[in-house]
């Protein structure tokens, strides 16, 4: 039954066939010899559904390669323009950075030449204080000399009035202590007088130079806020950096100050006072500036030794951000525990910190992996390398090229894989790279 419904329906076909395409004969003559060729109505079918399918795939190639050409050009056009655009946002990022260094060395040296210029009004304050006790205490003879002066005068009139009281004593007081009483009391009027004058021109002098010191020490306090307050201003934003990215900035100092305390030299005894030294208030301000100085040295240096620099100093596009996603290979959602970056092959990659190699190899989906070991726990990660510059155990500083960008490992095309961890635990790059744009 099956096989007769079949054979029907090929008749039918080749009925159809027949009537539309009937059987041709192509004649080929090659010499004195004629041949043909029969091309059946089924053949002919073949050949013109061939030709057809033929047509057809042509159109669609050709449909194809315009929409490719047509797309990749616009893809270049974006790329180009995406380029463009980082590239505007990285010169601007970088002359932003130079203004702000700029700005940093002359506040720097504004700074130092106020320092100095305390260093001076505090000199000039010791003179004026030392000048001032020499005053007081030449003051103080004067009117000691001037009191005994006086107290001789006085016992010097006492025993001329005994002896006027005595019998007789008129004329021989006269006679005898006339003249050396009157040469006496002449003598002892014209001391007293000069003393005196002394007296007041040093106490006139001392007066001016309180008013002195006591300008000076207005003009150093005036220094000194300004100093106290520009500091202040400056160490803001470098706590801030700090407690953005989660840790405590004593901590950071201490473990600074713990690798940074080398000390020494011979031992020199001195002679102690046993007075306790008076220190004035400026001088305690002063020291206060000192140690304040000596914590944004100290912020300098962690600055230095924290992963807060960039890894890419080319241009780059970022593509993939910190956290959950949809994994481009496997298209499952798993956790990004980096931030990729996507830049020309080769392009130098740099340590964001100062630090020591842990390692530098291949690693699986890593590609090829440079760990980095910096202080207070933390650890850099730079992955899918094309090329490895530095060894295990290299002592590497912040901006020093450690390799070069690639597609090694799991990866769909050319880009740095940059993680940022502390004791083991993943953190967001992109908080630590803002912090550092802030100062660096």
């Amino acid at each position: 039954m099956g096989a007769g419904v079949i054979r029907q329906a090929g008749w039918k076909i080749h009925v159809f066939l027949e009537r539309h395409l009937p059987e041709q004969r192509l004649f080929l003559r090659s010499g004195d010899e004629t041949r043909f060729l029969r091309l059946s109505p089924l053949m002919q079918a073949g050949l013109l559904g061939g030709g057809a399918a033929l047509i057809l795939w042509t159109a669609v190639a050709t449909a194809i390669l315009t929409m490719d050409a047509v797309g990749g050009s616009d893809i270049r056009q974006q790329a180009l323009r995406d380029r463009a655009m980082y590239q505007e946002r990285l010169n601007a990022m970088a002359a932003e950075r130079d203004a702000r260094a700029a700005e940093a060395s002359r506040a720097q040296t504004r700074f130092y030449a106020a320092l100095e210029e305390v260093s001076t009004q505090q000199s000039l304050l010791l003179d004026l204080e030392a000048r001032e006790r020499e005053l007081a205490d030449g003051l103080a003879a004067l009117r000691r000399t001037l009191a005994a002066t006086m107290d001789e005068r006085d016992a010097a009139r006492s025993a001329l009035v005994e002896v006027a009281a005595a019998p007789g004593g008129p004329n021989r007081a006269a006679d005898a202590l006339g003249p050396l009483v009157v040469a006496a009391l002449r003598d002892t009027t014209g001391d007293r007088d000069g003393i005196a004058a002394q007296a007041a021109a040093l106490e006139a002098e001392l007066a001016a130079l309180k008013t002195e010191l006591r300008r000076q020490t207005e003009q150093t306090d005036r220094v000194l806020a300004r100093l106290e307050e520009a500091i202040a201003v400056s160490m803001e934003p470098l706590d801030a950096v700090f407690r953005r990215v989660g840790l405590d900035p004593e901590r950071v100092l201490d473990d600074v100050r713990a690798g940074y305390s080398g000390q020494g030299g011979p031992f020199n005894p001195i002679a102690m006072s046993s007075k306790s030294p008076r220190i004035d208030p400026l001088t305690s301000r002063a020291d206060g500036l000192l140690e304040q100085l000596d914590r944004i040295n100290l912020y300098r240096i962690a600055v230095q030794r924290a992963p807060l620099a960039m890894p890419l100093q080319s241009a780059f596009r970022y593509t993939s951000g910190f956290g959950n996603r949809r994994h481009p290979i496997t298209g499952r959602w798993d956790m990004h525990e980096g931030v990729d970056m996507a830049g020309r092959h080769g392009s130098p990659i740099y340590a964001t910190g100062d630090g020591t190699v842990s390692f530098a190899g291949w690693q699986s989906g890593y590609g090829r992996l440079v760990r980095i070991r910096h202080a207070n726990g933390f650890e850099t990660r730079y992955g899918h390398l094309s090329r490895i510059r530095v060894s295990v155990g290299d002592r590497v500083s912040q901006g020093d090229r450690i390799g070069d960008m690639g597609n090694t490992g799991r990866s769909t095309g050319t880009h740095l894989h940059y993680e940022v961890r502390i004791d083991g635990r993943p953190l967001n790059p992109m908080e630590f790279i803002r912090a550092g744009q802030d100062v660096l």
